[in-house]
């Protein structure tokens, strides 16, 4: 895995123009024809919150303090998950007019997706912290540890990109499964209620949702000021390296059967 991982960062270096240019034209293209431009960045989940909020208040947040901020949580992570496995799904297919030209490693489409998504995230993130101020959250040091559930989603979102822009390539109805698969993944990751009303038994389950621990590390530091356990940590690096791993071998196994396909 290590031996994947540096073969694949000394080819980002080697191609180090065109993974910038990549990463420029990816951004300027989800914004381009649009008035707001990069406001939509803030302002969408901004609007996606408000709606939650109005919809799931009255139903599950009317006893909970910081409801709030516990729904921008969730959809905070789920909107990144969702977006960089959505785009990075269709990253190789949608560049397949360069790779078929010239060899160039294909996953360098896939990164370039996600550096784009993370810098939505990372704008996102700013109204978030901002919004925690002003809903009376307090800002403590353990926020510093947010930057784990941050990386390893990053790394979690280009493993799982892998695999889905892979099978895309053979199975073009991935795109219209992994639609549907996310919405049930959103109603499973307790982004708008809480699991405590379960018993125990089914609260383990959600611990099968890798969506579910980022969200649920999120909220540990910011509304309850706790720091997760290691075991918590050590099952978000398993899925990470899970991904990872089955990402890199498939782009290895079928790199060159991408052509004769695309």
């Amino acid at each position: 895995m290590n031996t994947v991982l540096s073969s694949a960062l000394n080819k980002m270096k080697q191609y180090q123009f065109l993974f910038e240019e990549l990463a420029k034209r990816d951004f300027k293209k989800k914004y381009k024809r649009t008035v707001l431009g990069m406001a939509w960045s803030m302002l969408s989940p901004m609007l996606t919150l408000l709606v939650m909020r109005l919809v799931f208040t009255r139903f599950f947040g009317r006893n909970m303090e910081h409801y709030t901020t516990y729904l921008f949580c969730g959809n905070l992570i789920y909107s990144f998950f969702n977006e960089s496995t959505s785009q990075g799904m269709t990253s190789l297919m949608g560049n397949a007019s360069i790779f078929t030209r010239v060899n160039i490693p294909k996953y360098l489409f896939l990164f370039s997706k996600n550096v784009q998504t993370l810098i939505n995230f990372g704008l996102t993130l700013i109204v978030f912290f901002t919004f925690c101020i002003l809903d009376g959250v307090a800002i403590t040091w353990k926020f510093l540890f947010l930057l784990y559930p941050i990386i390893t989603l990053l790394l979690f979102n280009i493993g799982l990109g892998l695999i889905l822009s892979a099978l895309f390539v053979f199975f073009r109805d991935i795109q219209y499964l992994w639609s549907v698969f996310t919405l049930l993944l959103m109603y499973l990751s307790a982004i708008f209620y809480t699991i405590d009303q379960y018993p125990y038994a089914v609260q383990c389950l959600f611990l099968l949702n890798p969506v579910y621990l980022y969200i649920r590390y999120f909220r540990k530091i910011v509304l309850e000021a706790a720091i997760p356990s290691l075991s918590f940590h050590l099952l978000i690096l398993v899925y990470v390296l899970a991904s990872l791993r089955l990402g890199f071998w498939m782009y290895k196994k079928y790199n060159t059967r991408f052509l004769y396909y695309v």
